[in-house]
């Protein structure tokens, strides 16, 4: 089974890479995954000629598509690229992967929904995103064949790249007190555990949208607090304030509930991610390393 993965440099591209490399052992006698990894540098999604050109001589059996600008408050700021990216190079792999009959698993976020059910959100809720990462990256979906897998998820941290986990750490490093927003919840969801989900649906060719994050519930106040206690620091350093009291305001809307739920996993049988404080239990203590 050939393999393609686009942005993967990135924080989840990383460790879907890491986790195809741990599967290598454990395909069937006799077959093999030929894993192809791109990243911006190589495969420029804006480009329809480059992801034509790559994705027909490849002749790929699967596409893993996590690469997207996910720079929220730069997206507000730049709507023409984030859709050129997000949307229009989403279309571009959908066309290319069309040709050659290869299935695309998309990558995509909590920020489809605008953050006021007072329940998590499922599968089936109505997308209504209000910042412009979140239109754009719901407009990629709609670019999407019925048989594709579209995974979403929330608040990722990892090894990699930027992320809030690494951003408290370094905080704490500098002493005195942490002040994060308390009046957004979600669901934090480690690089690693989201990858190994991903890999899984994507080989199996599961069709349609699938909620993937890590369990339970938090707000960005009582996950800093969680950082800081599990590497050793007093959690009482982080102070609760409102997300009008930031400084300076985010040029992008944030959603209030950014908890999904993962309906359709737990229908169908597959397994569920660990809690959120168990795995950032692990990722604090692979950073602190």
């Amino acid at each position: 089974m050939r393999i393609l993965v686009t942005g993967a440099g990135g924080q989840v591209g990383r460790e879907i890479l890491a986790e195809l490399s741990r599967r290598q052992d454990q395909v069937a006698h006799g077959s093999r995954l030929e894993v192809v990894a791109t990243d911006h540098a190589h495969l420029d999604v804006i480009s329809r000629d480059q992801v034509m050109a790559a994705i027909v001589q490849l002749e790929p059996d699967v596409v893993i598509h996590p690469a997207a600008w996910t720079a929220v408050d730069a997206c507000e700021e730049d709507p023409a690229k984030a859709y050129a990216v997000n949307s229009l190079g989403t279309r571009h792999v959908a066309e290319a992967a069309s040709l050659v009959g290869a299935h695309v698993c998309y990558l995509s976020t909590d920020y489809v929904f605008d953050g006021t059910l007072e329940r998590p959100y499922t599968e089936w809720d109505r997308p209504n995103p209000q910042s412009v990462y979140g239109r754009s990256k719901l407009g990629g979906e709609r670019e999407l064949a019925p048989e594709a897998t579209i995974v979403r998820t929330a608040w990722v941290c990892g090894r990699y790249g930027t992320n809030m986990a690494k951003t408290v750490l370094q905080l704490a490093g500098d002493g005195g007190v942490l002040r994060f927003v308390a009046d957004q919840e979600g669901s934090p969801t480690m690089a690693d555990d989201l990858a190994g989900v991903v890999v899984r649906l994507a080989l199996e060719r599961r069709r349609g949208i699938f909620h993937v994050t890590n369990q339970g519930s938090t707000s960005w106040f009582g996950f800093a607090r969680a950082v800081l206690e599990l590497a050793g620091e007093d959690p009482g350093r982080v102070e609760p304030i409102m997300t009008s009291e930031l400084d300076p305001p985010r040029a992008a809307p944030r959603p209030a509930n950014s908890v999904l739920d993962n309906t359709a996993l737990a229908l169908a049988g597959d397994p569920l991610l660990p809690d959120w404080r168990d795995s950032l239990g692990r990722l604090v203590a692979d950073l602190r390393a």
